[in-house]
């Protein structure tokens, strides 16, 4: 096998399909290595451990929620409507894109009873996505009932990301976003 040269970023994707794809405990570094063209060991020189490199898939995923869509929720030059529409729009883009779903919601159910560092990424993920939405609906459904929506609405597109993924039927996901963006027509 050729020697190949990969970076942390390109590990972190891999992996990050492997155990979308096939669950975190089914999910080896030797078959993460083999995703990458790597020899496992070539792994450990970025992460220490599976559970490290693990975290750093929930953490680069939750990055990229907070830097793509959830900070769409906190921009001033937009109103509220066009917000939840971009936000839906970014949202529909990642996980129409994505084979097997959600990392975090599928870690959730696998991994985090287990994994206190897991759980607590888990949940801020959550709870930041919440925060975001709650935000653009704030002001036409006040604090209360806007975090109320929020967190069926996440709790609704996680069951719906679900089905598509079983059904092979995107419009099962697709609906939930567009209850969203009719929140604030």
């Amino acid at each position: 096998m050729p020697i190949i040269k990969t970076n942390k970023e390109s590990i972190l994707k891999h992996a990050i399909a492997e155990i979308k794809l096939h669950g975190y405990s089914n999910t080896t570094m030797s078959k993460i290595g083999d995703a990458c063209g790597l020899i496992k060991g070539s792994i450990y020189h970025h992460f220490p451990s599976k559970e490290a490199l693990g975290l750093e898939c929930l953490r680069y995923i939750h990055s990229y929620f907070q830097e793509n869509i959830f900070s769409i929720a906190y921009r001033n030059d937009i109103e509220d409507a066009y917000k939840m529409v971009l936000f839906v729009e970014k949202t529909d883009e990642y996980f129409l894109k994505s084979i097997g779903g959600c990392l975090l919601g599928n870690l959730a159910l696998e991994a985090a009873h287990d994994m206190d560092e897991y759980k607590e990424e888990i949940k801020a993920y959550f709870s930041n996505w919440e925060n975001a939405l709650a935000h653009i609906l704030e002001k036409k459904y006040g604090q209360k009932e806007a975090k109320t929506l929020a967190n069926d609405s996440i709790a609704t597109l996680q069951g719906a990301i679900m089905m598509m993924n079983l059904y092979d039927d995107q419009e099962r996901y697709l609906r939930v976003g567009k209850k969203l963006i009719q929140l604030l027509s």
